[in-house]
């Protein structure tokens, strides 16, 4: 019973839970992968043509390349640690930019940079000058409780690009995303590359876990079935033997009957021979060997 319901609660988690969460980690990852094609032949525009001041951005909107022109905001930069290039430890700055003639403001991820051998981290300073830019939109990565901006060394730093957690912490008034320098931009650091166009094994994780729900119960009801199977066979097995005990029991007592009436008629024939000889003697006993019973018996019966 123990084994039927885990076995019909794996298939359950399966069917709800761990297919559908890969199958939809594959489902964002094409998404995602159709979002940068369409970006990488698309001409860049002017931010405010695609994302209006305050605005989320819209999802089918993310990796399009846009332009801004204003100028960095370098004292209130923020060093993006624990970060990872090339399988190797590095530090994104993120910076922000103030669009000319207004007062919005963008985080700009100005790209990565490595440690001294010191563990220490020096940052380019970015031009005071007004600059137009090219970069790419990107969605808040959000922030995990615990690893929210603070002040180490005299600077704000952060482990995730939360326009909304770094807006809290410095006190501006960010948009709700940041933008993604290309190459060979005023105030660029070492290039974040695109993510490289590959579903991942999320689609056949997806559908290993389906035949995993459909197996689960087929299993169980092979076990069940051949335990039925199983016990009935005990069954009939048992009832054949009882069946073939009380078989050799009447064989056994009608073989009996039979010997008492062959003995008997043995004894009646003894006696007539004996009364019809000439000279009668005393009266004898008849004594039918059991020799001659089983013979008869055997000559009958086959046994």
């Amino acid at each position: 019973m123990l084994s039927t319901v885990l076995v019909v609660a794996f298939a359950a988690a399966c069917f709800l839970v761990l297919a559908p969460w890969q199958l939809g980690k594959s489902s964002d990852t094409e998404h995602r992968n159709d979002l940068i094609r369409t970006a990488t032949e698309t001409s860049a525009v002017p931010l405010s043509d695609l994302v209006a001041a305050g605005a989320p951005l819209d999802t089918d909107t993310e990796w399009r390349e846009v332009t801004l022109t204003g100028n960095y905001l370098p004292e209130e930069q923020v060093l993006m640690r624990l970060r990872s290039v090339a399988e190797r430890p590095a530090a994104e700055i993120v910076t922000p930019f103030r669009l000319a003639g207004t007062d919005r403001t963008v985080l700009v991820d100005r790209g990565w940079i490595r440690p001294e051998a010191d563990s220490s981290i020096q940052v380019p300073a970015p031009p005071t000058e007004q600059v137009t830019i090219h970069a790419r939109l990107r969605k808040s990565e959000g922030t995990t409780e615990g690893k929210e901006p603070r002040i180490e060394d005299g600077r704000l730093t952060a482990y995730t690009v939360d326009s909304a957690a770094i807006s809290t912490a410095s006190g501006l008034a960010l948009d709700p995303f940041y933008a993604q320098l290309v190459p060979d931009q005023p105030g660029g650091l070492g290039t974040i590359d695109l993510p490289q166009l590959e579903s991942g094994p999320y689609l056949s994780y997806g559908l290993q876990w389906l035949a995993f729900g459909i197996m689960a119960p087929l299993g169980i009801a092979y076990f069940v079935w051949a335990e039925v199977k199983h016990r009935r066979a005990l069954r009939r097995s048992a009832d054949g033997d009882e069946t073939e005990v009380v078989a050799e029991d009447t064989f056994d007592d009608t073989r009996a009957g039979e010997r008492r009436r062959i003995r008997d008629d043995l004894r009646a024939a003894s006696a007539d021979d004996a009364a019809a000889a000439p000279e009668p003697g005393p009266a004898v006993a008849v004594d039918i060997p059991d020799d001659d019973v089983k013979a008869k018996l055997a000559r009958r019966y086959g046994r």
